[in-house]
């Protein structure tokens, strides 16, 4: 029996498909390839490109080959751009999800893990955050992934699904070794940022916002490792497989670094000086958001190998340096 990675091709997916073919999986990738890159695959996956808002093909996926579980990564991210064209979004992320579960239930298919998100809390009541706490998103992305959640409920409570959706806060870093890594168009997070300055990419980074109450200044934010991720969705899986709770699960390393804390990590990681320059706050970013995975912990038995910014940083810049234009696609 087979696993079945949507959105295969991306960043966290692609990271996924390969832990799960060197713990001894039989895997099976699919991605639309309008954001991911083919050359991201494992060659030991199979792989099928399609949509996942088109049933036909959601079918054949499940007619062609022996699926025992589904790890769902296929949806659109930019909170930017979520904001701009919202029904782009509800279409892309609610819609191929309907569709998804549709043809799960009818192919008899129970398991499935989500991709979710921290931005389904919004703005935090408190910190570190818990599963507990109010999920009251602040951009129309946060909103589409606290929606596939309650789907996922309700078919879960009619059809028998048994699902996990993973809530993570900042994925960041690289497969060690430097195979594989982090490549969006365009680029919005902070860590491949700052290594596009010290590859010569960019001249300079923003900071938005240096008077927030934390020790610093800038923002604090939990970074938490993609191979810790992959692992997390193995583990996931297995939950189910053992006849576990469905349920949201938070991914966090329970520490927070600030936005001047990575700049200077990675400036002593890359050796290059990486221009800053301060700018005024972004509206609805919060001062920190930090995780509390102790449910993760107990549940799934998930505990962070990477949790040391000077590794991920190190890992990150492995990939980076030696791939200033990511897949080159």
């Amino acid at each position: 029996m087979a696993i079945l990675v949507l959105g295969g091709a991306g960043y966290i997916g692609s990271h996924t498909a390969l832990a799960l073919l060197n713990a001894g999986r039989d895997v099976v990738v699919a991605d639309s390839l309008k954001t991911g890159f083919r050359a991201a695959v494992p060659p030991a996956a199979r792989f099928y490109q399609g949509d996942i808002r088109d049933r036909c093909f959601c079918d054949s996926l499940f007619e062609r080959e022996q699926i025992d579980g589904v790890i769902h990564f296929a949806a659109s991210s930019l909170v930017g751009e979520s904001m701009s064209v919202p029904l782009r979004y509800y279409d892309n992320n609610l819609g191929g999800t309907r569709v998804l579960l549709e043809s799960m239930t009818a192919h008899g298919v129970r398991d499935i893990v989500f991709s979710s998100s921290a931005a389904v809390y919004g703005e935090p009541e408190r910190v570190p955050i818990s599963e507990t706490d109010r999920t009251l998103p602040t951009n129309c992305y946060g909103d589409t992934k606290l929606a596939i959640e309650r789907m996922m409920k309700w078919t879960a409570s009619a059809h028998g699904l048994r699902y996990v959706a993973l809530r993570y806060f900042n994925a960041c870093g690289a497969q060690p070794g430097g195979r594989m890594g982090e490549a969006h168009d365009p680029e919005t997070h902070l860590i491949p940022l700052l290594l596009q300055v010290a590859n010569g990419r960019r001249e300079q980074v923003f900071i938005f916002g240096d008077d927030y109450p934390t020790p610093d200044g800038t923002c604090i934010r939990d970074y938490v490792h993609v191979c810790d991720l992959a692992r997390a969705h193995i583990l996931a899986l297995d939950y189910l497989a053992a006849g576990g709770e469905s349920g949201a699960f938070n991914l966090g390393s329970g520490a927070g670094f600030s936005v001047l804390q990575v700049l200077e990590e990675a400036r002593r990681v890359t050796g290059y000086s990486i221009p800053a320059q301060i700018r005024p706050r972004r509206a609805g970013d919060p001062a920190r958001l930090v995780a509390s995975a102790d449910r993760a912990r107990a549940a799934l038995g998930w505990v962070p190998e990477y949790g040391d910014l000077r590794v991920i940083l190190q890992t990150a810049w492995d990939w980076h340096h030696t791939h200033p234009d990511g897949y080159g696609e």
